[in-house]
């Protein structure tokens, strides 16, 4: 039987470790938007309900994303980190809302 080769771990050069990281502080310094889109379930009245309970929205803020929602199809309702867009959008998605989240 021949000598068997065992594979050897990469192991990641500084050049690339220096990439990464500073790949990974741009995509946290890059802001992140999470939309509402409209959808034939919810009632205009609840859309406002939930942007007052879950983000803190005053009646005048709440009611203009409703609307924007309502007659642009969606709105954006939130900015931050990617990590805060999920966040939200995962809380907008427990209140039966239709919500994604991209890059702003």
């Amino acid at each position: 039987m021949g000598a068997m080769s065992v594979p050897q771990a990469a192991t990641a050069r500084p050049e690339h470790l220096e990439k990464d990281e500073a790949e990974i502080a741009e995509a946290h310094a890059t802001q992140w938007v999470t939309i509402v889109w409209n959808d034939p379930v919810n009632l205009m009245t609840y859309v406002t309900y939930v942007f007052k309970k879950l983000f803190g929205y005053d009646d005048q803020k709440a009611t203009k994303l409703m609307l924007d929602v309502h007659h642009e199809g969606k709105a954006v309702v939130t900015t931050g980190t990617r990590e805060a867009m999920e966040h939200d959008t995962a809380r907008l998605h427990a209140a039966g809302l239709w919500a994604t989240f991209q890059p702003a």
